[in-house]
């Protein structure tokens, strides 16, 4: 199956002819989510909150999946428990306790530090060098500047690679956005386990109990999910368990595995993980003209500028992202269904890349306000900026008649027009480091 058949007419679009030999190895656009969902429940007996929701979308899901799995667990300069443990940093940025205490789970897995997770204080001096950078994309990006770069780089024998630190970035750019979806989305701050706003749930679907969303469905075949070398079927230990938990009342991350099975706590602060808790969004049209420039796509572009940068120095992680941003601006919905669709994709994309002071020169911004519901604005507004903010009462007027598939579409959106947003901002700063 080719990636891209052909390129868009607007910003979201990538250099096509750049991905067009690399073929994805799987049956079917439909089979490949399937496959990752199901080992997903094979290995933790459930779906996390965050892949149900966006099993809505599941061609969408499948290039999430790949390149979280990608940054996070297969080869890359980064240790693993590295890894982790930035997303929690990046995490605490907008306070996200569902993602805090997801990557704290897996900092410990993966044979992290205990001491650690009592606070940024306790991690290596390499890590706590990176809060800066943390602090200024996750709010700020614009701020990002060659001496960043420089000053990561050459700090002595706590320096960081320049492979690391394009690793590094990506994943705080990916986590950072990811808590945007995870507010937006709802999804409960207490504890990564439970389902979020679908009501399936894969395990009900095992039982008979629920149907699952299209091309999404369990194999018939479900011997490993049903035996255990115990005895006692898969099934029966993840409700044993589920009722102990709720019954204790404890705010737990439950982690069922095929041959083990572990509780982890997750009472933590993000606090702990940043510095200067104070600094936050500013409005970007309201600083002074003389210090900070207006980041025009013409000069420097996703499609071609950054792809080929990040690609070179963290290979394969461009076409992961690229795809990404095509799927995302592809997904069919009848909200978009006026007629309009491709331009109200294209106004909610470039209404969150002009708050983080990204212009298009080819592009009517009066386009935004005539397509983009007052309401609405305000929602994605403080989704994309102040996400930890988010409540239901700030949903749109309109958002009550949209299907819960097209809501998640919306949160999509966000989340990737920010990731987009700041990986431009970063890796235009590497660049000029790297010519400097």
């Amino acid at each position: 199956m080719i990636i891209c058949t052909k390129k868009m007419d607007y910003p979201l679009g990538s250099h096509c002819q750049r991905v067009q030999s690399q073929v994805v190895k799987v049956n079917s656009e439909k089979e490949r989510p399937q496959l990752l969902c199901v080992k997903a429940l094979a290995s933790r007996g459930r779906l996390d909150s965050v892949t149900q929701q966006m099993s809505y979308h599941p061609q969408y899901l499948e290039s999430f999946l790949r390149t979280q799995h990608y940054i996070l667990h297969m080869d890359g300069p980064l240790p693993l428990h590295y890894r982790h443990y930035i997303a929690v940093m990046a995490a605490a940025r907008h306070h996200c306790r569902y993602l805090v205490s997801l990557h704290s789970a897996h900092f410990l897995r993966v044979g992290g530090d205990p001491v650690w997770l009592q606070g940024l204080d306790h991690a290596p001096l390499r890590l706590r060098n990176l809060d800066q950078i943390n602090k200024v994309l996750a709010h700020r990006p614009w701020l990002m500047a060659r001496q960043h770069i420089e000053s990561l780089l050459k700090i002595g024998e706590q320096c960081w690679s320049l492979a690391e630190l394009v690793q590094a970035v990506v994943l705080l750019a990916h986590c950072h956005a990811l808590t945007s979806f995870v507010f937006g989305a709802g999804v409960d701050q207490e504890s990564p386990g439970p389902p979020g706003l679908p009501s399936y749930c894969f395990c009900d679907a095992a039982n008979g109990n629920a149907t699952p969303p299209d091309g999404l469905r369990p194999p018939s075949r479900r011997r490993s999910l049903d035996s255990s070398s115990d005895g006692v079927s898969l099934r029966e230990r993840l409700q044993r368990a589920q009722e102990e938990k709720d019954r204790r009342g404890e705010r737990r991350i439950l982690h069922t595995e095929l041959e083990d099975e572990e509780e982890v706590p997750c009472c933590v602060d993000p606090l702990r993980y940043m510095s200067d808790p104070e600094f936050g969004y500013q409005e970007f049209d309201r600083r002074e003209e003389d210090h900070f420039q207006v980041f025009r796509v013409q000069d420097y572009s996703w499609e071609d500028h950054g792809f080929s940068l990040v690609n070179r120095l963290y290979s394969d992680i461009g076409h992961l992202l690229d795809e990404r941003f095509r799927k995302v601006t592809s997904l069919p919905s009848s909200l978009l269904s006026s007629g309009q669709g491709p331009d109200l994709k294209r106004a909610i994309w470039n209404y969150i890349h002009r708050m983080f002071g990204i212009r298009y020169d080819d592009y009517d911004y009066g386009e935004v306000n005539h397509l983009v519901e007052r309401s609405l604005k305000l929602y994605i507004k403080t989704v994309t900026c102040y996400p930890d903010r988010t409540s239901t009462q700030l949903c749109p007027r309109s958002w009550k008649s949209l299907k819960p598939a097209e809501k998640v579409h919306v949160n999509l959106l966000i989340m990737e027009a920010r990731l987009q947003a700041e990986l431009l901002y970063a890796l235009r700063a590497i660049t000029q480091y790297m010519i400097a």
